[in-house]
């Protein structure tokens, strides 16, 4: 079974957080990665998305709506029917990456799997908190645990 980690970067820690990016890692090299400049606003977020994750995005070169979102992630997936989405907070992104499907639905076959801790080895000062970036380094960590 295919593998593809899964990262999001939303406005805050409550049920009330809003997605501002979202990115799934094939480890074999695809990779899909979005930006939403709508669904969100800047006064929603808190204090650390605010200073580590805004100054991250590049809206004006990768912002996209949220319809422009769901049609490459819908396009992304299509080609991993029988795929294992691992998520190291999957609480979190799971929901999100639904939300972002509604009202399509995940191609048939495709599984989650939280695996905690996949980024717990590394010092906060590795750890980028850009959604991309993120999913790239659980990919990696997946791998060196072999």
């Amino acid at each position: 079974m295919r593998r593809l980690f899964l990262d999001t970067e939303f406005t805050s820690l409550s049920r009330h957080r809003r997605l501002i990016s979202l990115a799934l890692v094939d480890p074999s090299g695809p990779e899909c990665y979005v930006e939403l400049v709508e669904g969100w606003a800047s006064e929603d977020c808190s204090e650390f998305v605010v200073q580590i994750v805004l100054p991250q995005l590049d809206l004006p070169a990768r912002g996209m709506s949220r319809e422009q979102a769901r049609t490459a992630l819908l396009r992304f997936l299509d080609g991993y029917a029988g795929a294992e989405i691992i998520s190291d907070a999957l609480a979190w992104d799971w929901p999100l990456l639904l939300e972002l499907l509604a009202p399509a639905t995940l191609p048939s076959g495709i599984v989650s799997r939280e695996i905690r801790g996949l980024l717990a080895g590394l010092e906060e000062s590795q750890i980028p908190h850009h959604a991309l970036l993120d999913a790239r380094l659980m990919a990696e960590q997946y791998a060196l645990r072999g």
